[in-house]
Formats: C-alpha cells, sequence, structure tokens
C-alpha cells in the first residue's frame, strides 16, 4: 500500500518488504502490554502522578490500557469491542482542571517505561510512540478539564500512524 500512513515498509526475513504498523513495531498485544506494565508501574511511584489514581483503578488497567494503545496504534479494536468507546475514557481523564506538572511527569514516565520495556531509543519507533503519547496526555485528554459532562458522546480511539495523527 503506497503511501499509507499506518504502515511502513520493513525488509521481511524473505524478499523484498514487508508493511509494518506501529502496532506491531511494538511488539503487539505483548509488547505493548509490557509497556503499559512499565508504564503503571513508572506512575504509581511518582509522587505526582500517582495523584490521579488516588481515587483507585479496575484492577486489569494494564491490560486495558494495552488494548486502547493497540487499537490507538494500527492493532484490533480489542479495547471498543470489550472496554467502551473514547467518549468513555475522555470522560475518565475529565473534569479534574488543569494539571500540566502531571501530565509532563506521566509523559517521562512513559519515557522511561519504553527503556523498561526494551524499546530501542535511537529508533522511529521510540518518537513514534513519544509523540503519541504526549499527544494524547496534554492535548487530547485535557480538552475538557472543567467538566466530564461537556465530553461529546460516540467519539472514537483517534488512530496514531507513522506520520502522527489521522483524520
Amino acid at each position: 500500500m503506497p503511501g499509507d500512513s499506518r504502515l511502513r515498509p520493513v525488509r521481511s526475513q524473505g524478499y523484498g518488504w514487508e508493511m509494518q504498523s506501529v502496532y506491531e513495531a511494538a511488539g503487539g498485544k505483548a509488547g505493548l502490554l509490557r509497556l503499559a506494565e512499565a508504564w503503571h508501574a513508572r506512575v504509581m511511584a511518582d509522587e505526582v502522578v500517582s495523584h490521579a489514581f488516588s481515587h483507585g483503578f479496575h484492577p486489569q488497567h494494564s491490560e486495558r490500557l494495552a488494548a486502547y494503545w493497540a487499537e490507538a496504534l494500527g492493532g484490533p479494536a480489542g479495547y471498543s469491542d470489550s472496554y467502551g468507546d473514547e467518549t468513555s475514557v475522555v470522560r475518565i481523564h475529565s473534569g479534574n482542571g488543569p494539571h500540566e506538572e502531571m501530565d509532563q511527569r506521566a509523559i517521562a514516565c512513559f519515557d522511561q517505561a519504553m527503556r523498561d520495556a526494551g524499546l530501542e531509543e535511537a529508533g522511529s519507533l521510540w518518537q513514534v510512540l513519544h509523540d503519541y503519547f504526549a499527544w494524547a496526555t496534554s492535548t487530547h485528554l485535557t480538552r475538557y478539564h472543567e467538566s466530564a459532562d461537556d465530553v461529546p458522546a460516540g467519539m472514537s480511539i483517534p488512530r496514531w500512524f507513522w506520520d502522527g495523527l489521522q483524520p
């Protein structure tokens, strides 16, 4: 699929090239679960970011987060099929007022979690994942900081590919 920004060419073990999504490059379901577990451990250890979880969290938070990231990064629609739509995700993160310091620390935890999960820091995947998480944390999930009631119904999980957010 030439020009398809969801995929990037990678050398196959056979002849020629194959196309790979961000989801696949991150290790698929298992790779994103490792990343979600590493991120969750990092934020729970952070004195500022852990406050976001002070009222509790779902016991399968890491699995659900990995499913969400998988869907956002070109993988299967497991989150939407099993857990809810984007509206429910944005509502969970809304109505808490501005929290720029927390957002920046959450992004720093994500960068460290990528290291913990064994992702190669020098590669393009690292930058794509960092850009995605930074956008989601400091832009997308903070739009409705005054009230969760302001979040519109029927939102879809935004898709992020090698060249960024897709329309």
